[in-house]
């Protein structure tokens, strides 16, 4: 089997959707026959045609509002953000709506919002946002963000089936870089379930997207200096797997929470709080996050390279850990 790219394992995902449940639809900006931005859904007008492959016009909140009145009425819509930057021209209809509505009167609203997603493609502030916390602050929603080619493919299936509303986060630095064989056979990844990419004994990074490569990389340079990294990728971020975090800094007694998004408000202050109520008594240093600071993705290239983080970064604080 040949090896897919992680944006051709998101490109197959809602094709055998679409073909699998005539329901589902995919509507977007240029989403037709130019194939979108990144080229995600090229090829899909041409084999599902126009009532299933829906341009759409420059107006989000039009967008995801037209996409919840169509899965209250039986259909299964697929809404792509140009960029995901854009996702909040639709806060109102995603938050006070979509997500709100199976609490408020019994009805779910089965629909899949994604989108390319984080920085380091020099986008600047306008087109590399991590928007994920205003959305896992709400209740009603599931976030998920992928950061292998067998989950990019996985978690969308898993998102396009769920009754509820989905928002996918597609890192756009990950799209044509890395490739992988997944298997032929239909298969989902369960949202709310995370995965340890790297067993380790002292210190555990919990992290989620782009940045489970940095932690990977700094787990191989500490590897050489005898500390050993425990890599946590999180994969669903609402919910996320509580239990594996807990089990895995039970373990190790350190804990270091990396994202890309910024510090304030960043899913790593909920986790580190979460892990400081029930595993206080394990912990052998302070939990450290290491994040983006608080300011706009910058877009000169080296500016944007210092906003990031690094594995020296990771490499750092895990270093303060073990000495403390």
């Amino acid at each position: 089997m040949a090896a897919i790219t992680f944006l051709e394992a998101i490109r197959q995902a809602m094709q055998e959707e679409m073909r699998r449940d005539e329901r589902v639809l995919l509507m977007g900006e240029d989403v037709a026959k130019y194939g979108g931005a990144f080229k995600v859904t090229q090829g899909m007008f041409e084999e599902f045609g126009p009532e299933r492959v829906v341009n759409m016009p420059i107006a989000e909140s039009a967008i995801v509002g037209a996409a919840i009145g169509m899965s209250m009425n039986g259909m299964l819509p697929i809404v792509e953000m140009q960029f995901i930057d854009f996702i909040t021209c639709a806060f109102d209809q995603i938050t006070s709506y979509a997500a709100k509505s199976r609490y408020r009167w019994g009805v779910g609203v089965p629909i899949v919002i994604r989108g390319p997603s984080s920085g380091n493609v020099h986008g600047g502030p306008f087109h590399s946002a991590n928007p994920e916390m205003y959305f896992v602050h709400t209740p009603g929603l599931k976030v998920v963000e992928p950061a292998t080619v067998y989950d990019a493919k996985g978690l969308l299936k898993a998102a396009i089936r769920d009754p509820d509303p989905v928002l996918y986060l597609e890192p756009k630095y990950l799209y044509r870089r890395i490739k992988d064989e997944i298997p032929a056979d239909d298969y989902v990844v369960p949202i709310g379930k995370g995965v340890v990419r790297k067993q380790g004994k002292d210190v555990t990074v919990a992290t989620y997207g782009n940045m489970l490569y940095v932690a990977l990389e700094s787990a191989q340079q500490l590897e050489r200096d005898g500390i050993s990294l425990e890599v946590i990728d999180l994969r669903s971020l609402l919910p996320f797997d509580e239990d594996m975090v807990m089990t895995s800094v039970k373990k190790t007694g350190r804990l270091i929470l990396l994202h890309e998004d910024t510090l304030t408000g960043g899913l790593g202050g909920e986790i580190a709080a979460r892990v400081a109520d029930q595993a206080f008594l394990y912990l052998e240093a302070p939990i450290k996050r290491v994040t983006a600071p608080d300011t706009p993705v910058p877009f000169a290239p080296p500016l944007e390279e210092f906003f990031l983080p690094k594995s020296s970064d990771v490499n750092r604080v895990a270093r303060e850990l073990m000495a403390f």
